[in-house]
């Protein structure tokens, strides 16, 4: 019961990269960079084992930016030519990629890092992969003319490497769809479809990472004019009810989310985020715990995954620690005031 994840990022060392920065610079290049990022998932993955997380990811530590790192192993974008772009509905400003020409896998994206995971873990492993939506919201379209189009050409690519991972022993595949909160009616008109494609034949477990972004600036401005209550969820979670994917992960802690809409997903596992992405504050056990009781007036126990808000990578290192353990001693309370074993 409860058993703990984070959504998927964690800081980088910094001797492998620029430290709290969304698109950092590596710090070495070639087979130096390559063990970097391997003693870096290592560190990570027994950093997660410590804090007592139940279910353990590679912490994106070989990845520069979570829809890029796919992306740089997809024949038909053109990264020399980057182009200056909008994205999340102009929410900021970012150096694009152009795709120009038809999409294609070079080969496998995230094998030396999953396999790496897999071999040096024996709790569940969870591995992201950036979702459809989300990377047509991050690229310059200059060949498919189309959103719908060519995010079904990146959905079939996913797939390709999910399928894989899912090989390589992954227990969770988790799309991260932040763009599902902000273009909610095609979200909920073709979002959800080109995630299914993505998620197609696998037999593990599925996820979707919904959230309100990484805790900087320019997100933790959007959020303040969104009003007094989030309501974004509520397009987009009763399409992902009737959807095959298995579980959902949404913002929870000081969020204005209002609470009920987990009713929305009533039939599916729930990654509730009981930490706080935007804020170097390292909750309580017991503010983790009253979260975990709040959510459970609208999901099941046996549903409930406590989670953080979204990913940790533009953190301090060691805040981020201690809001694993943070994550992982709350969960615990939970379960003994919400066990079979609790008082009623």
């Amino acid at each position: 019961m409860f058993e703990t994840a984070i959504a998927g990022s964690l800081p980088k060392p910094d001797w492998l990269a620029e430290t709290q920065k969304l698109w950092p610079q590596w710090k070495a290049e070639g087979a130096a960079l390559q063990q970097a990022k391997a003693d870096a998932t290592l560190l990570w993955i027994k950093a997660q084992e410590d804090a007592g997380l139940d279910i353990v990811g590679d912490g994106e530590q070989s990845r520069q930016h979570f829809v890029h790192g796919f992306l740089e192993q997809v024949e038909g974008i053109d990264f020399d030519h980057k182009v200056k772009m909008g994205i999340r509905d102009n929410r900021y400003d970012a150096m694009v990629p152009q795709v120009v020409a038809p999409l294609r896998l070079k080969g496998r994206v995230h094998a030396f890092e999953a396999q790496l995971a897999r071999a040096h873990t024996r709790k569940k492993l969870k591995f992201t992969l950036p979702g459809p939506m989300t990377i047509v919201d991050t690229v310059a379209d200059r060949f498919y003319g189309d959103r719908v189009k060519m995010a079904m050409a990146f959905a079939e690519l996913l797939n390709q490497e999910a399928l894989a991972l899912q090989a390589d022993g992954v227990d969770i595949v988790q799309f991260d769809e932040p763009a599902f909160n902000v273009y909610m009616q095609d979200a909920a008109d073709w979002g959800v479809k080109a995630l299914e494609r993505a998620a197609q034949g696998l037999t593990c477990t599925t996820a979707v990472h919904i959230c309100y972004g990484y805790g900087i600036e320019a997100n933790n401005s959007w959020k303040k004019t969104l009003g007094e209550e989030w309501r974004q969820y509520e397009q987009v979670f009763p399409a992902l009810a009737r959807s095959s994917i298995q579980q959902v992960s949404l913002e929870c802690y000081h969020s204005h989310v209002p609470p009920e809409m987990m009713k929305l997903l009533a039939g599916k596992d729930v990654m509730v985020g009981v930490i706080d992405v935007a804020s170097d504050v390292i909750e309580t056990p017991e503010q983790v715990a009253d979260t975990i009781g709040r959510a459970l007036q609208f999901v099941p126990k046996h549903r409930l995954f406590p989670c953080t808000n979204c990913g940790l990578a533009p953190m301090n290192r060691e805040v981020a620690l201690r809001k694993l353990e943070a994550l992982a001693a709350g969960a615990a309370l939970a379960r003994s005031r919400h066990g079979d074993g609790a008082a009623a």
